[in-house]
């Protein structure tokens, strides 16, 4: 009977298995777009501002980044997980409480964080040792508000699977930070302001992409058609489901999102104080504020943005998973869960080896590729030594998100508070050497992150009982990376000894890379049958490299 009402339900279906990878593709261009858009606005403003500027820019950008995951990391989570949960019960009415509830909390959270970055603007930066810092503070204030309301509105349009809202306000955000950015810079440069305070004028333009990306995802609410989403559980439905009570859905927020916020934040929270430490150390082993400065700067606007961009590929699938396999447990459908798991993790490793290789081999013609001889010389020894992090932070993504998706939100906790202790004590030793310096830094990252991955892979193991093939999943894309980025790298120097440096050069091995590592997955079978079919069209596609005999 239940199926019967389902299939001539007058609502056209929107599936979530659909919905799933379709969300992972909307996030994965954005996030690629976001971050291609993020490169376009630091490589001039480096040119602008110079690696001081970028210092205080980037200090500021780092409170607020801690407030922000503080305020928001847990709870659209939290909402997504909730959401989807009531909708596989065909609880609809609750669905609207849901959000409701969450709303108002978040422009409280919103209001109460904003004002307490304002207000303690100048203790923050007299903590990081860089006074002139507090104007830039006060200036990326107010965008914490306004991120509060989008991350309610994201949460409750992750819970649907839809996520094509989500990535049209994040490239809004983006594009109005490059543009209003870089307008704001040279506008304050051509008036003869102090750099700390060019640098305040340039993060007024994440400020308002935060506003008009809040705009654009209140008005897609207020459009969007529940109903359509719903009908693949209207069956569900009695008509008369029971709506929880305020405190009730307060207090399921608070349980489920408190272990993901603070699991998420001890990481923000840690590279908050490591920027004081680095600021701190550097002064004690003989540099002055402005070098200090200058060489935070300098890591910040060159190393971290290479080594955040393989990560884009993988942040899609976590957040996607979330709420499908909250959803397929609610339903009993385990095999579904284990699917999804088992590729996620697969196909995670498939991205984040080679890039993470790649990365630090070939550093430095990479940065040339954007950037200046002068500060590439200094950031590229930086990135060889921090690209190596890349792989376990990928890992760490996917594994949170398992965790969290199976009701184990807290072990991340555990690990992340662990990893955290491990990188401050190793950075506030490492970087007061004089002889390693800055160096110190990306060395206790990448301890850090080791260390929380190797305690999240212990915890899936242990409480979801999954676990992926070492060979398939690490060894064959390590064997095939290996080979593709030491061709490329042979490559590249054996163009180089022809005609000096080229960015062509760096392309073509690049391409030589990819190219190369392609191939070798397929030929050593480390892509499966399910990872394929998994995908869009992936009957189709698995079909004809099964003819090709690749899979």
């Amino acid at each position: 009977m239940n199926e019967l009402n389902q299939k001539n339900s007058p609502q056209k279906t929107k599936n979530s298995t659909n919905l799933f990878f379709s969300g992972v593709i909307v996030l994965t261009v954005s996030n690629i777009l976001i971050k291609a858009i993020g490169l376009l606005f630091k490589i001039p403003l480096n040119h602008i501002v110079g690696d001081t500027g970028m210092g205080y820019f980037n200090a500021a950008y780092t409170i607020y980044t801690w407030f922000y995951m503080i305020s928001t990391a847990g709870l659209p989570i939290a909402v997504s997980i909730m959401i989807s949960d009531s909708r596989a019960k065909g609880n609809f009415k609750q669905v609207k409480r849901i959000f409701n509830v969450t709303l108002l909390l978040f422009v409280i959270i919103g209001l109460v964080g904003m004002s307490a970055m304002i207000f303690g603007s100048k203790w923050f930066a007299a903590a990081m040792k860089a006074d002139p810092t507090y104007l830039c503070i006060i200036a990326i204030a107010p965008t914490l508000f306004f991120i509060c309301i989008s991350s309610a509105i994201r949460g409750f349009f992750q819970g649907y699977q839809q996520m094509i809202p989500t990535a049209i306000s994040q490239v809004i955000e983006a594009v109005c930070k490059l543009a209003i950015g870089i307008l704001m810079a040279v506008w304050s440069i051509n008036k003869g302001y102090e750099i700390h305070v060019v640098a305040a004028f340039t993060i007024t333009g994440l400020t308002i992409g935060a506003a008009l990306g809040m705009l654009f995802l209140t008005v897609a609410k207020l459009m969007f058609r529940e109903s359509k989403y719903n009908a693949e559980y209207m069956y569900l439905s009695t008509g008369t489901e029971t709506v929880s009570a305020t405190s009730d859905i307060l207090k399921r927020l608070v349980i489920t999102a408190v272990p993901i916020t603070i699991s998420a934040s001890v990481m923000s929270l840690t590279n908050l104080i490591d920027v004081m430490i680095v600021q701190r150390r550097l002064q004690d082993i003989g540099l002055t504020q402005i070098e200090a400065v200058t060489k935070f700067g300098n890591y910040t606007t060159l190393c971290v943005p290479m080594f955040n961009l393989p990560p884009v590929l993988i942040y899609p699938i976590s957040y996607s998973i979330i709420p499908l396999i909250t959803a397929s447990v609610a339903s009993g459908n385990k095999e579904r869960s284990r699917v999804i798991m088992e590729s996620s993790m697969r196909i995670a490793a498939i991205i984040a080896i080679p890039s993470a290789l790649g990365l630090s081999a070939l550093s430095k013609p990479i940065l040339n590729l954007f950037y200046t001889a002068k500060s590439v010389e200094m950031a590229a020894p930086l990135l060889s030594m921090l690209a190596p992090s890349v792989f376990f932070v990928c890992m760490l993504s996917i594994t949170n998100a398992l965790l969290q998706a199976c009701g184990h939100e807290r072990k991340p906790i555990i690990s992340m508070l662990i990893g955290a202790g491990v990188k401050l004590v190793s950075s506030y030793i490492l970087i007061g050497i004089p002889s390693i310096g800055i160096y110190g830094t990306p060395i206790g990252t990448f301890l850090c992150y080791l260390t929380v991955t190797v305690i999240n892979l212990y915890f899936v193991a242990k409480y979801i009982r999954i676990m992926p093939t070492v060979k398939s999943t690490f060894v064959k894309p390590f064997i095939a990376s290996v080979i593709g980025v030491g061709a490329s790298v042979g490559a590249y120097y054996l163009l180089s000894m022809i005609k000096s440096e080229s960015r062509i050069f760096t392309l073509a091995a690049i391409l030589v890379a990819f190219i190369i590592y392609a191939v070798l997955i397929f030929v050593m079978k480390a892509v499966s049958k399910d990872d394929i079919l998994l995908i869009p069209k992936g009957q189709k596609i698995y079909g004809i490299l099964h003819k090709l005999r690749l899979v």
